[in-house]
């Protein structure tokens, strides 16, 4: 396209975002970028009205904690002059009775921390007269390590989401279950990030007794305590220009909970034993397998370190609810314990995919590894699979007629969307209470949506 082609042709919605804080600063406004929108960030409410009486916007996002103005003063100033704009809310959900009572000033809606990039995508596009754009494709903008397994489309997104996180400076919370490979998605976006030529550094916060985890991430001067015979540097200076991946983050005390906070904040911590400041500008991706919110409700977890930590969430769904996955992830444990030699039985095959594999991942891998041994690196057929295996997943008989489909198709159906009226359509809360992930979910209504099911009607 050619300059005069692109000066006259549409232009890019224009977004301004307003936060104080340099990660979600980042990831707004490459997330947006990634989604053809102009953006301008800026770090202040003072700053955000300044640029508002400079130029022309279509939309402004803003967070409602910020020191200085905080995002409803600005908002309040923002209406003063720009009566018509747009203007959105992000908030902590201690925030989101201010919230609701801002939108009688003027906001055109609030999302809750961590954002959901699908709700937020869906807002920006509703407030700038895109709401009938195609929905966002799950297509990673990179190409993923070849160790790396991802079949299904629910794992697919996972990873889109992964490439457009990566190169900001966001922290990054990964939840999921035990087993269902957040060190492996931390590694993916460490080695898509403009760090990837520094130290990834991995931290087992559950492994480690309160007073040696903290001399482990912060390090120790000589004779802090008993055993302590040398200066010791900690995880997050080895981490100075790269990532540091703290894994089971809510096994973290209170007390060091708060030494943690202030490294979110500030940058900056004191060894064990030394009144010496350390800076460092380790970017922080976390990981844990609870509810942190419900930690956070329950007094176990420090509201303010949730939310610096959880700029954005990216949930790992179950190895149950993305079945595509399971054949492909064997395969390749197997080849990788048997060099390629050993094959599966087609009955083998019916077996792995009937299994609910509870312990994810993790599960099949071991199960794949004892049948490499007792199958030694030949056909694996259903009695080299673990006991439990075998016990959890009945044969599937040799035919089911195609109206049995149908009729579970429909229940299925029924099912979800008698949930969502019940949950006044919150599909986080339809989520919850069907059992399974907020994006399999939403994987399932556009399904629907495609076997021409009226579902945006009905939502």
């Amino acid at each position: 396209m050619t300059p005069e082609a692109r000066k006259n042709g549409p232009r890019a919605p224009r977004i301004l975002i307003v936060d104080d804080d340099p990660g979600q600063r980042s990831l707004l406004d490459s997330f947006l970028r990634g989604q053809a929108f102009d953006t301008v960030p800026v770090a202040s409410g003072e700053e955000a009205l300044e640029t508002l009486r400079t130029a022309p916007f279509s939309m402004m996002i803003s967070d409602v904690r910020m020191p200085g103005l905080s995002g409803l003063e600005t908002l309040r100033r923002a209406r003063q002059e720009h009566a018509v704009l747009p203007i959105l809310l992000v908030t902590a959900y201690a925030d989101i009775r201010e919230a609701v009572g801002a939108m009688r000033d003027g906001a055109l809606n609030y999302l809750a921390k961590p954002i959901d990039l699908d709700e937020l995508l869906a807002c920006v596009r509703q407030a700038t007269g895109l709401a009938k754009s195609a929905p966002r494709k799950f297509k990673a903008q990179r190409q993923l390590p070849p160790q790396v397994v991802a079949e299904s489309p629910l794992m697919q997104a996972v990873f889109d989401d992964a490439s457009l996180i990566a190169p900001s400076e966001s922290r990054v919370l990964i939840t999921g279950e035990s087993g269902v490979g957040k060190e492996v998605l931390a590694d993916v976006i460490h080695a898509w990030s403009s760090r990837a030529s520094g130290p990834l550094i991995k931290v087992n916060c559950a492994a480690l007794p309160e007073n040696l985890l903290e001399s482990e991430l912060f390090g120790h001067e000589k004779g802090a305590f008993t055993g302590a015979l040398k200066q010791k540097p900690g995880r997050f200076e080895a981490a100075n220009g790269g990532t540091i991946f703290l894994d089971e983050i809510a096994d973290m005390s209170p007390p060091l909970q708060a030494k943690l906070l202030r490294v979110t904040q500030e940058g900056r911590f004191n060894r064990v034993g030394s009144n010496h400041e350390i800076q460092t500008n380790a970017r922080i991706l976390a990981a844990t397998n609870r509810q942190l919110d419900e930690e956070v409700k329950a007094g176990r977890f420090r509201e303010d370190l949730f939310y610096r930590l959880n700029v954005v969430e990216i949930n790992i769904p179950p190895l149950r609810e993305r079945k595509e996955d399971i054949l492909a992830l064997a395969g390749a444990f197997i080849a990788e314990f048997t060099q390629g030699r050993a094959r599966f039985s087609s009955a083998v095959t019916d077996w792995l995919t009937r299994y609910s594999w509870p312990g994810n991942v993790r599960q099949l891998r071991n199960a794949m590894e004892r049948a490499a041994l007792l199958s030694r690196g030949e056909l694996i057929l259903p009695e080299h699979l673990p006991a439990q295996v075998r016990a959890g997943a009945e044969p599937p008989p040799a035919t089911q007629p195609a109206a049995d489909h149908e009729r579970l198709g429909e229940i299925e159906r029924q099912a979800i969307f008698q949930a969502l009226r019940k949950h006044n359509f919150n599909r986080t809360e339809t989520a919850k209470a069907l059992g399974i992930s907020r994006r399999a979910l939403l994987y399932k209504l556009q399904r629907f949506r495609e076997l021409g099911y009226d579902v945006d009607s009905e939502s």
